[in-house]
């Protein structure tokens, strides 16, 4: 009888070391939060930070110099996997400093689940930039998903917050089963799941470019990750989700999940389907041009800031397609640039909004902040930072990222998409700036006071203030990097 050798599979750790960290950090949260039913939050929120801190370090330290695959090509170990990792980790990490705060007065969200989704949401979000397989970017998309879900309902006892959590199970659900749907039928028309594989194939038999199957398959997967980056028409979920979710949690999703969807996006359609990219950049451009028209024109008629905030993040999801229908190095190099412009900028908005909590509510309107600017000179200064990085107001991170993508647009030939991006700008000064105005120009009519922020609160927006000045004002160096790492992209 034959015999059949079993071929080890390539396995290098130190690609994976940042996953692996963040999933015995969560599991070591859990077992602390059974065994040690009384221990304080505080305890296990550092714990959650120590592991994220040690990730990142781990992260910096495995940097590689040039792309690479690990696990038999299922993971990338390149510097587009290296930004998107780094960029999450911030997010991570500013979003467990911001919750420490947080938790102090919504009392009833079990700290220890809290913070061990966190870390497994955020573990599938780096396996989704680093995915060299489509099965993987999947199994890490659902990763992702099931947490934000929990997440978005963890206020068990507010009506909109269960609300929130059931729309996006639910519509969640259906968008998984376009993407994994759109993977099926790509795996039909050309055999195989492994994204390089997938790009030598299109290559090297250009007559399956014509396949309708293949065409098919696209679609499905656009409609797919369009639902986690909101892109219109998928975006219905996401200001009832916004709203509805704990603050902390509201920027977490806000600028994770975008980042690591975008990550999946580029990684599976403009890398390896460039040769398909006549058949998708004319209704990219049409859905670039709506989703940030859309965004910005409905914002414009919220009162409630979180609902606000949320069309603002459908603009800017329109804002980055741009990057997407270019689709050049360069332009890639934008739209990661702008990623983690918006993780600083959106995360400190949320949390100074998450500053305001208290247990039996939270002030989520904008006249809330009426007067707050002189009141809490502070919060007034970083929140103003924020909107006028999200307007796009130069010096700041928003203009410097918009500058970057709506350049590469205009080279590429795709110039009335770039100028209503300007004008979509210009429009959502309004709203932005609406924030400023109430909180240094109107007189506030009830009793707003904000709770005493905890040292690492105050420390998270400081980093958030500190990422949105210093990439406006010092862009090149991390213009330099973000181009650095594109062109590492396998």
């Amino acid at each position: 009888m034959e015999t059949l050798d079993f071929i080890l599979p390539a396995i290098s750790y130190p690609a994976v070391w940042p996953q692996i960290i963040l999933v015995a950090t969560a599991l070591f949260v859990l077992l602390i939060d059974v065994f040690k039913r009384k221990a304080k939050t505080a305890s296990i929120a550092f714990i959650s930070l120590a592991g994220s801190l040690i990730a990142l370090a781990c992260l910096i330290v495995t940097w590689p110099t040039k792309g690479g695959a690990s696990f038999s090509g299922m993971a990338f170990t390149d510097g587009f996997s290296f930004f998107i990792t780094l960029t999450v980790l911030l997010i991570l990490i500013m979003t467990i400093m911001i919750s420490i705060n947080y938790q102090k007065f919504f009392s009833r969200i079990n700290c220890g689940e809290y913070y061990a989704l966190i870390l497994f949401a955020t573990c599938g979000m780096t396996l989704m930039a680093a995915g060299g397989n489509l099965i993987l970017i999947f199994v890490a998309l659902e990763t992702m998903s099931v947490c934000i879900y929990v997440l978005a309902g963890f206020h068990k006892d507010e009506l909109r917050s269960t609300e929130s959590a059931l729309k996006y199970f639910l519509l969640g659900a259906f968008a998984s089963g376009f993407l994994l749907y759109g993977f099926a039928l790509i795996y039909g028309a050309t055999g195989t799941l492994d994204i390089a594989k997938l790009g030598n194939f299109l290559t090297s038999h250009p007559q399956i470019l014509n396949s309708k199957l293949l065409f098919a398959g696209l679609i499905m997967m656009t409609v797919g990750f369009g639902f986690k980056v909101s892109m219109v028409p998928f975006h219905m979920w996401t200001p009832d989700v916004y709203e509805g979710a704990p603050t902390v949690i509201t920027g977490y999703m806000a600028t994770g999940v975008k980042a690591a969807a975008f990550a999946a996006l580029i990684r599976v359609i403009l890398v390896p389907l460039i040769s398909l990219k006549t058949d998708w950049t004319s209704v990219m451009w049409i859905a670039a041009f709506v989703t940030m028209t859309v965004g910005n024109i409905v914002a414009l008629a919220q009162g409630n800031i979180k609902r606000m905030l949320a069309y603002s993040s459908i603009a800017h999801a329109g804002y980055i397609l741009i990057g997407f229908v270019a689709s050049t190095a360069l332009a890639q190099a934008g739209m990661l640039f702008y990623l983690m412009a918006y993780a600083f900028m959106n995360i400190g908005a949320f949390g100074v909004v998450a500053l305001l909590g208290k247990e039996e509510g939270e002030y989520t309107q904008i006249s809330d902040f009426a007067g707050l600017g002189f009141k809490y000179p502070m919060m007034g200064v970083a929140m103003s930072v924020f909107m006028f990085s999200l307007a796009g107001i130069p010096p700041s991170a928003g203009f410097m990222g918009k500058f970057y993508i709506f350049t590469e647009g205009i080279k590429a030939g795709y110039v009335w998409l770039v100028i209503f991006g300007a004008i979509n700008s210009i429009i959502s000064i309004y709203y932005y700036l609406r924030v400023v105005v109430v909180m240094y120009f109107h007189t506030s009519e009830g009793q707003v006071i904000m709770p005493k922020p905890s040292r690492t609160t105050v420390l998270a927006l400081a980093i958030a203030c500190w990422g949105v000045l210093l990439m406006g004002i010092f862009p090149t160096y991390f213009w330099s990097f973000a181009t650095h790492c594109v062109f590492t992209l396998i």
